[in-house]
């Protein structure tokens, strides 16, 4: 699978309220969680973002409380994929029970910059800068978690097994 979008940065500790704010959680529905995605830590986020765009970050994206509200909300805004230098836990599975994939990797938490063309393949863990022409290593998505991704999460892989 391969992904490419411009690259939105955010840095370390990002927590899920920022992500999608407290205040939002009384909806579970996708489109309305979108429309609120990373406000807390760019208001106007929501707005800008395109389908198909990467979030880039530092350390510990997705910390905080536990809620699946977080990697809905970035799906359901059209973002494709997100690259950390590292992941909280409970932010990880989740994101795959969602169908999100993400990848870490220190280098291209490092080297992309917002703006950037950025190239995922997901079967290698190679990512390509395509803006600055340089290419990061992440971690190799488990093939389970691949298969979690390409039936559109853990509900829908679910659906498929017992049918």
């Amino acid at each position: 699978m391969i992904l490419k979008g411009k690259a939105w940065m955010f840095g370390d500790d990002v927590d899920t309220d920022a992500i999608i704010p407290a205040r939002y959680l009384n909806t579970h529905d996708p489109d309305e969680l979108a429309k609120h995605v990373m406000e807390d830590a760019d208001r106007d986020f929501s707005g800008k973002v395109r389908k198909g765009d990467i979030i880039a970050a530092g350390k510990n994206f997705g910390c905080g409380s536990s809620r699946e509200h977080a990697p809905i909300a970035i799906k359901a805004a059209g973002i494709q994929a997100v690259i950390a230098k590292s992941f909280a836990r409970i932010f990880y599975r989740n994101a795959f029970n969602i169908g999100l994939p993400i990848f870490e990797s220190a280098e291209a938490s490092k080297g992309i910059r917002e703006g950037d063309v950025v190239e995922i393949d997901a079967d290698s863990g190679k990512i390509r800068n395509l803006t600055l022409g340089e290419e990061y290593t992440a971690e190799v998505i488990p093939p389970f978690m691949q298969e979690l991704i390409a039936s559109g999460g853990l509900i829908e892989w679910t659906k498929k097994k017992i049918q």
